[in-house]
């Protein structure tokens, strides 16, 4: 009797085109997104080569991680931002691929508008250069980020050489408690078995938690799976997915989207399929997670105190000093009561709907504290619209916060949007390495949207569940 296949294995099977001398596989990529900062050598490298790109419209392009999020117009006033976004549009008109651009209505972060176009799908490989485009995996798809010869790859051929993963499937059952959101479970996952800890693997997320989360909260994690290590993260696709993808521009349409579903459900995994590793969580033993460190696998619950070099194992002894160091953090006192100078909330992590949504509803009738700097930046024009249709823009300014036009902003900053000297960051993004957020001495603490706004409103690193009253629920 045959054993049944992971949607790993599925996926990779329908996608390989060959077995390479090496031991690696020919992977066909079935969907390319690019944007502006690792695209521009993979072109000039098929320039040089007289190669075209082979299937223009399997690529899809958009701008986001150099663009300005206050001041639009062009040209930028950095000169070297202003030269990647035209180098963008002249590649995109001269090899025919399809452009989200500024004046499109449809730009934003790649990790946003690839979902919310439809051009995410299950069942397919796609490919970016960038280290989240693990997020796409949310969709039942293997989602991986590449570097620049790869791109050259992709576009020359359509195609990558790539090793097989093993695959890590991750239960999280029961029920999170209320102020415990899809960002602190994927910090939960990374602060448990660390940074490398996926180095090998696929993570397959599922269980009661995964099942009835949204399309958005399974981005969150799948987005963050590579901070653990994973190369991709990814949910089987379910009548969530479905319902999520129906209409969408780049959704298959009419008798299409049938045959597209019924296509779709093969590809999750089978009942009978081989894991390499399980784990299960119980979601009750989830609390609000926040970094304290330089990486995100150096997080703690919002009720625990900062580690000491003396409470860690002794091979994270060093790197427990030099964070510690770093983040200015006394430890062995809690991290709740941290003052901080900036809060965000944006990125490709936590920059969509529901993230300002959840936040919104929280932040009403509250004012961000004296000496905080507050930004929200949606992570696409639409998202930004779709705001502004529940008037959730204004909710933000009246409590303080300055509304920003689409981008990568603050995660990265890569733009204008960047700590100043040693400035203490509350950020939804998701990486807390050292200068990430644009100076050499600032410093990152992660954590999801609502306690993002409950740092706004106190000016420190604090609860929301009591900042901003969030009970146990009752059943009845």
């Amino acid at each position: 009797m045959s054993m049944g296949k992971s949607l790993f294995e599925k996926v990779w099977d329908a996608h390989a085109v060959r077995e390479l001398s090496n031991g690696q596989t020919q992977l066909l990529i079935g969907t390319h997104l690019i944007h502006e900062v690792t695209s521009p050598q993979a072109f000039g490298m098929l320039r040089d080569l007289g190669l075209k790109v082979a299937y223009p419209h399997r690529t899809f392009a958009t701008v986001d991680h150099i663009v300005p999020t206050d001041q639009r117009v062009q040209p930028f006033a950095d000169p070297l931002a202003d030269a990647m976004i035209r180098e963008l549009d002249k590649n995109c008109k001269e090899f025919g691929i399809t452009y989200f651009d500024i004046a499109s209505g449809d730009q934003g972060i790649v990790h946003v508008v690839g979902p919310e176009q439809g051009i995410t799908q299950p069942g397919t490989t796609i490919a970016c250069g960038d280290s989240h485009t693990s997020t796409h995996g949310a969709f039942g798809a293997i989602a991986f980020g590449i570097g620049t010869t790869q791109i050259r790859d992709v576009l020359a051929t359509q195609t990558i050489a790539l090793s097989p993963l093993k695959v890590r499937r991750i239960n999280v059952n029961g029920h999170l408690r209320p102020g415990v959101y899809a960002k602190d479970v994927i910090l939960h996952i990374i602060r448990q078995w660390g940074v490398n800890g996926g180095t090998g693997f696929a993570y397959e997320y599922g269980g009661d938690v995964f099942d009835r989360f949204s399309m958005e909260e399974r981005m969150t994690v799948c987005n963050m799976s590579i901070e653990g290590g994973a190369r991709a993260g990814y949910v089987n696709p379910d009548e969530t997915t479905f319902a999520y993808l129906k209409g969408r521009r780049y959704s298959p349409q009419g008798a299409e989207w049938d045959e597209a579903v019924e296509r779709w459900k093969g590809f999750a995994s089978d009942p009978d399929c081989r894991y390499d590793d399980v784990v299960n969580i119980k979601a009750e033993d989830i609390a609000p997670t926040v970094t304290w460190g330089i990486n995100p696998g150096q997080a703690i619950s919002i009720e625990q105190k900062i580690p000491t070099p003396e409470s860690v194992p002794a091979e994270e002894k060093d790197v427990t000093e030099e964070a510690l160091a770093y983040m200015q953090l006394p430890g062995g006192e809690p991290i709740a009561g941290t003052p901080i100078d900036v809060a965000f909330i944006g990125s490709c992590t936590n920059g969509r709907l529901s993230d300002f949504v959840e936040a919104a509803e929280y932040l009403k009738g509250h004012r961000v504290a004296t000496g905080v700097k507050a930004i929200a930046v949606p992570g696409s024009q639409r998202v930004d619209v779709l705001c502004k249709e529940r008037g959730l823009d204004k909710i933000f300014e009246e409590a303080g916060f300055e509304w920003r036009e689409a981008g990568c902003s603050m995660c990265l900053a890569m733009n204008p949007d960047k700590l100043v000297g040693q400035q203490l960051c509350a950020s939804s993004s998701n990486r807390n390495f050292k200068g990430r957020q644009g100076s050499p001495t600032g410093r990152t603490i992660l954590m999801s949207p609502v306690m993002v706004a409950a740092a706004a409103v106190t000016g420190k690193i604090s609860d929301a569940r009591k900042i901003f009253g969030v009970q146990e629920l009752v059943e009845v």
